[in-house]
């Protein structure tokens, strides 16, 4: 397996790394859309996430990456698993959907070669069957077809991807964390699109000398020696790995207090954000940020730590105030909670 840049040498870039973190002790959030420039890292992170955190049980030669201890009643006939079931520990799925899939190589459709050569419907897994219980990772998601988009956005929340077609009718489980990426000036994701997302991350080209040069230096000391530079990283590796596990442990156990969801609810009520999802990511992602923590519960500064992140995507546009979205969301903390 390649060497992939480790999370813990990238350089800056705070709020994706903890978007990306608080995404992977709780993927029930909704996933992360990363908006910014090219060349900032946001499938760098991703990837670099994907391959630190700690290897999972698996069914050996299934194709739909079952969960030997949930999926295992559920797994699809011809799934490739050989009785006896013999379980293997495999490294989290981490699947780049390109932006040319077309919808049968994304949820599966029916395998030619085998209804050619043995005259037998057999269902060919997708992208999704490949993601589950991983990462499934869309760079410039502003450009997929917006029927993919939706497929996509249904099957991660549902959990579930159901194919009924060509006489196929197949049900698997599809649950993965589902991370975009894109330049919002090369087009904007529709807004009822960009809600469904848990949280929303700016990524911005470094302006500080400092940093830039030890953002280059960094890299070009990964590509001279890629075995080395991973080894020399591996103590912070493995740190971030035992902080995600930690936090995934003691998340049903956080507690999140009823005053911090009354905050979460007022500063929502003076953005005028559609619908509660804003409160429930607001306070899922606090619970998750206090687990990070290693806190029992969580407090007001997890909440201001979220709040743009869980908010900035869910503002409705107003011509009157032509400030960003976070702007516009400090500005209403500030007003909500006080300095």
């Amino acid at each position: 397996m390649a060497p992939v840049y480790p999370f813990s040498a990238i350089v800056g870039q705070e709020e994706m790394k903890r978007a990306l973190m608080i995404a992977a002790v709780d993927p029930g959030i909704g996933g992360v859309m990363i908006f910014g420039d090219r060349g900032t890292g946001k499938s760098t992170a991703v990837r670099g996430l994907a391959r630190l955190l700690p290897r999972i049980p698996m069914v050996e030669g299934c194709r739909f990456n079952c969960d030997p201890a949930e999926d295992a009643e559920r797994c699809v006939p011809g799934c490739g698993a050989v009785a006896p079931r013999r379980v293997v520990q495999a490294p989290v799925p981490f699947v780049d959907l390109p932006l040319g899939a077309t919808e049968d190589r994304v949820v599966g459709a029916l395998d030619l070669e085998a209804a050619l050569t043995q005259g037998a419907r057999v269902f060919e897994p997708g992208l999704l069957a490949r993601a589950h219980r991983g990462f499934l990772y869309i760079d410039e998601i502003n450009l997929l077809d917006d029927h993919i988009v939706d497929l996509l956005l249904d099957v991660a929340q549902s959990g579930e991807n159901i194919v009924e077609r060509e006489g196929l009718s197949v049900r698997h489980p599809a649950r993965f964390v589902l991370v975009g990426s894109g330049n919002p000036e090369e087009g904007e994701l529709r807004p009822q699109l960009l809600d469904r997302f848990g949280l929303s991350v700016e990524v911005r080209t470094p302006t500080e000398l400092a940093e830039r040069i030890e953002v280059v230096r960094r890299r070009d000391a990964f590509d001279q020696d890629r075995a080395g530079f991973v080894a020399a990283q591996a103590a912070a590796e493995r740190r971030i790995a035992r902080r995600i596990d930690q936090a995934r442990r003691r998340l049903a156990q956080t507690v999140v207090p009823d005053d911090v969801l009354t905050q979460a609810a007022r500063l929502c009520l003076a953005l005028g954000t559609d619908g509660l999802r804003g409160e429930l990511t607001l306070l899922r992602a606090a619970r998750a940020l206090a687990a990070l923590e290693r806190r029992p519960e969580a407090q007001m500064a997890d909440l201001k730590a979220v709040a743009p992140m869980a908010l900035r995507h869910r503002l409705r546009r107003n011509p009157l105030d032509e400030t960003g979205s976070t702007a516009r969301i400090e500005r209403a903390m500030a007003e909500v909670w006080g300095p």
